[in-house]
């Protein structure tokens, strides 16, 4: 089965990036450190999807978004080379912008189908670990052999619908994943008008049209100021244990922007639990 990653992504830009963490919307960050962070975030989700080897690796950016800025810090990448192409999304709605970041690998835009299996994630989960990802397509893999004879019927090309996700912490995803044989779109999935979250959208999506749904271990991404303090514990917590496990991969960029802030996570202590 041929694999393929699309990191979707909004171009780096002071004021237009991880606008929630910003004073000017009641977070703790200036405009040009919330685009400085979340660049770094970025450069570490991609290293871990190269890094996981199992994949060919796309990036899909806003299209009013500097492409030739991105293209520029990409180069900062552990291996530049191994993303396979940059590409702009069309749409104006997020909903129709990861369609089109799926549609253009599976369906192939003017070059024919790209991969036979995709997994989207997003540019602001630093703590994603290679062995995620290359577990996202294992299980892809094992559900699409349950419905192979839906396949396209060319040799060692049967591959039936299948999909896997990652809960996020606020009844949303943070990487999604199909096969090319899957029903599945993103229609209604972030905006609709019952208030059903994004998650049970995709779960509702693949009850109804019968799709064997994978589920992953949940990757935090960081979109309000409560993901960037819990972000602060993750990984402290995440570079204590990388001492005694060498499997898991630090996001050595982010590490660093958290240092430069010099910020530190605390829990409020409840009236009546101070000590005397």
């Amino acid at each position: 089965m041929v694999n393929a990653v699309v990191v979707f992504t909004k171009v780096p830009k002071a004021g237009e990036t991880k606008t929630r963490l910003t004073t000017e919307r009641g977070g703790v960050l200036a405009p040009e450190d919330a685009r400085d962070f979340y660049e770094a975030c970025l450069l570490d989700v991609l290293d871990s999807c190269m890094a996981a080897a199992c994949s060919d690796v796309y990036v899909c950016h806003n299209s009013d978004g500097d492409g030739a800025y991105l293209r520029q810090m990409l180069d900062k990448v552990a291996d530049p080379r191994a993303i396979k192409e940059v590409f702009p999304d069309r749409g104006g709605t997020f909903d129709k912008g990861m369609q089109y970041a799926v549609d253009y690998i599976l369906k192939g835009e003017g070059a024919g189908r790209r991969a036979d299996a995709v997994l989207i994630v997003g540019g602001d989960m630093p703590s994603l670990q290679p062995a995620t990802v290359r577990e996202a397509f294992r299980k892809l893999e094992r559900l699409a052999s349950r419905g192979a004879g839906s396949g396209d019927g060319a040799p060692g090309r049967r591959i039936g619908p299948a999909m896997v996700v990652s809960a996020d912490q606020e009844c949303g995803f943070n990487l999604l994943g199909y096969t090319w044989s899957t029903p599945f779109d993103f229609d209604g999935v972030f905006y609709n008008q019952d208030g059903v979250t994004a998650l049970d959208m995709v779960s509702y999506k693949a009850k109804d049209r019968g799709i064997p749904l994978g589920i992953l271990e949940i990757v935090p991404d960081i979109d309000v100021v409560v993901d960037f303090a819990g972000f602060i514990s993750v990984v402290k917590t995440m570079q204590l244990a990388a001492r005694y496990d060498s499997a898991i991969s630090l996001p050595a960029r982010t590490i660093q922007a958290l240092e430069a802030l010099g910020l530190e996570a605390s829990a409020p202590v409840p009236d009546g639990y101070r000590a005397a």
